[in-house]
């Protein structure tokens, strides 16, 4: 007996061990190796395509003959409709002239390098063919194909990283609000998330959440669902939504315990970034997220590339929206956009992609950006002396140079802390003209 004693106490401990729930990884523990080398392809981008589509597209922002105030994608709330009639654009949803390969190809001729779609907005409609609810594109609609699945193939024959949005918040859902809450998020919800990673989607590269602002969803819950994304794909980005990160967005990283990678600042660029933070600015090119018909409040092409400067300048990545017709067919005026986007990022996607935040204070004439022996000058106003001063005091120069001429020098001298610069007569981009400026490291 006496020898017995010791493994049976071994056989009854293994036995309680496997009663005892398994501990959970906690991916926000991640090194900053591990993080830096998953996050890299994100901030090398720069730019991103935002697809804000659904039955919402229907109606385009108008209900029984007036004009919703608001943004066209909340127009069921807005306008107070009730689920049984809200269901019914459904029926009307068929964008017959939607072609996948078409929107991928607008994106990357505008030089983005991913896109982040609804899968699901607040109203609940889902954009996939999914089998947690027959709510959904390929069921409840006379279109009856997968718009997800159609997009995926697209991306990944383009090379194009693909990404979805997906809320929280959900006004279709009689147990999404209030005290059975906790059945949507495991019955509905979650599954749904994970049929969204379930490979049939290809390889999934984004999950961006939003109506977290919800009284029943907590930053305990977002750290969970975190922890399980991560758990299934462990490469995975997902923004700081996903919890509660948006309010304490400047302290959203590990150390202030929010979950997400990145954070979300929404219709703004902040005025100084946000350091020590991955971020990204996501933008309408109008007034709406979701198509509206009377919404022509177009941004320039001057704005909009102004605006990628920006936010490159500061460390961010720009993720612009566009808002499909229920046709299926992204409108004119923000496909004009993009490809003047996509001219000047052609000759200028240097001074983009894979840069770093500016090493000076911003300038009263444009912005900076850098990468590793580099200092790009994007010059929105040319000065009238054709001088361009630089505060590159502590930068060895080699060499300066147009980004739209490489084969030309100019000429340069240090005066004092600045390197001063001379400019051509005339600027080559009226609206963003980039001097390179190399150095040894």
């Amino acid at each position: 007996m006496k020898n017995f004693k010791p493994f049976g106490i071994i056989i009854l401990l293994l036995l309680l061990a496997n009663l005892l729930p398994a501990q959970e990884k906690n991916w926000m523990d991640e090194s900053k190796q591990d993080r830096d080398k998953r996050m890299e392809w994100w901030r090398d981008a720069r730019f991103g395509m935002f697809i804000h589509w659904g039955i919402y597209s229907v109606p385009a922002g108008v209900y029984k003959g007036k004009e919703i105030k608001g943004i066209g994608e909340w127009i069921m709330d807005h306008a107070n409709i009730p689920v049984e009639e809200y269901e019914k654009f459904a029926k009307e949803f068929n964008p017959v002239k939607f072609n996948a390969d078409e929107w991928v190809q607008i994106a990357s001729d505008a030089g983005m390098k991913y896109i982040i779609i609804t899968s699901k907005h607040h109203d609940g409609f889902s954009m996939w063919d999914s089998k947690v609810s027959p709510y959904n594109v390929v069921e409840a609609t006379p279109f009856k194909r997968d718009v997800l699945k159609e997009l995926s193939v697209a991306c990944e024959k383009k090379g194009m990283r693909l990404g979805f949005y997906y809320s929280i918040m959900d006004w279709h859902n009689p147990d999404a609000k209030g005290e059975n809450f906790a059945k949507y998020r495991d019955n509905y919800m979650i599954p749904q998330i994970k049929e969204l990673l379930s490979g049939r989607y290809g390889n999934v590269s984004v999950l961006w959440f939003d109506g977290e602002w919800i009284k029943e969803w907590t930053e305990e819950q977002g750290q969970a669902l975190y922890n399980m994304l991560r758990d299934i794909k462990p490469d995975l980005i997902i923004n700081n939504r996903v919890g509660k990160g948006r309010k304490g967005m400047e302290g959203m990283n590990k150390g202030e315990g929010y979950a997400g990678d990145f954070g979300t600042p929404e219709q703004k660029i902040p005025s100084k970034g946000l350091p020590g933070v991955d971020w990204e600015s996501c933008m309408t090119m109008n007034d709406t997220w979701g198509y509206k018909t009377y919404d022509h409040d177009w941004k320039s092409d001057k704005v909009l590339i102004r605006n990628l400067i920006d936010i490159a300048s500061k460390g961010g990545n720009f993720l612009l929206n566009v808002g499909p017709t229920s046709e299926g067919l992204i409108p004119a005026a923000s496909v004009e956009r993009l490809a003047a986007m996509g001219n000047w990022i052609k000759i200028n996607g240097e001074a983009i992609y894979s840069t770093s935040a500016s090493p000076f204070d911003k300038p009263d004439w444009g912005r900076y950006t850098t990468k590793p022996g580099k200092i790009y000058a994007h010059i929105f106003d040319w000065s009238e002396d054709k001088i361009l001063k630089v505060p590159a005091k502590n930068y060895k120069t080699n060499r300066v140079y147009l980004l739209s001429d490489k084969n030309k020098d100019l000429k340069f001298e240090q005066d004092g802390d600045n390197l001063q610069i001379t400019l051509p007569n005339e600027a080559p981009d009226s609206i963003a003209s980039v001097v390179v400026i190399e150095y040894e490291e």
